[in-house]
């Protein structure tokens, strides 16, 4: 995803230190938590690439029950490839620690030896907007803030992809017979959650200060 006029001079100071975003990843998870974690419906990184100046997103959807370790296990690599290679050291979220709760569950139960935090330090955007306003928000109001315009208007409540999710792992043909507008839908709304992170960290003291 190329940038256009791209300038990072409003980007969020954390902790006294500039240019964090290009040395970080910005993740979402959409998930399934029927009273546990049961799994993750599409997992969502991107990254800025500054020689290309664009955002390189990544995304892994399941398909079917057999998917609820594999995308477990790609979730591992992604993360430690980007840590290795891209030498990322910093983790950026919107309200993560829910996402970090479900995923942590989920390595542990299927034996996915992975800790997140021994990779990456965390920078989560609505507590660094509760320091800044001393009041609460969720990511679409604070996108009408930063005036971020989606590209899929229509929101998808949590309650309809856990019920997709669940169809999805209880019938192994689900996916098949799903329409591809839905999965295109579901995977441009995890999409437009990260690339939304990036823009948000890098204009933050446009709109906050």
């Amino acid at each position: 995803m190329k940038l256009c006029n791209f300038s990072d001079e409003n980007e969020l100071i954390f902790n006294e230190n500039k240019e964090l975003y290009k040395k970080a990843i910005f993740f979402d998870l959409e998930h399934y938590v029927y009273r546990k974690p049961v799994c993750v419906g599409v997992f969502g990184c991107c990254y800025y690439d500054s020689i290309k100046n664009a955002i390189e997103v990544t995304q892994y959807m399941i398909e079917g029950k057999k998917d609820v370790k594999n995308i477990l296990t790609l979730a591992k690599e992604y993360f430690e490839n980007a840590y290795r290679t891209g030498e990322k050291k910093y983790i950026i979220t919107f309200s993560g620690n829910n996402d970090f709760t479900v995923i942590n569950y989920l390595f542990e139960k299927y034996d996915v030896d992975f800790d997140i935090k021994e990779y990456f330090q965390s920078i989560d955007l609505q507590r660094e907007y509760e320091k800044e306003k001393k009041s609460s928000i969720g990511l679409k109001n604070l996108e009408k803030e930063f005036n971020i315009i989606r590209e899929e208007k229509e929101l998808i409540s949590g309650q309809n992809l856990a019920k997709t999710f669940s169809k999805i792992i209880k019938d192994d043909d689900y996916i098949n017979r799903m329409p591809e507008y839905k999965k295109k839908k579901i995977l441009l709304y995890n999409e437009q959650d990260v690339v939304s992170l990036f823009h948000i960290y890098t204009t933050w003291n446009k709109f906050i200060n």
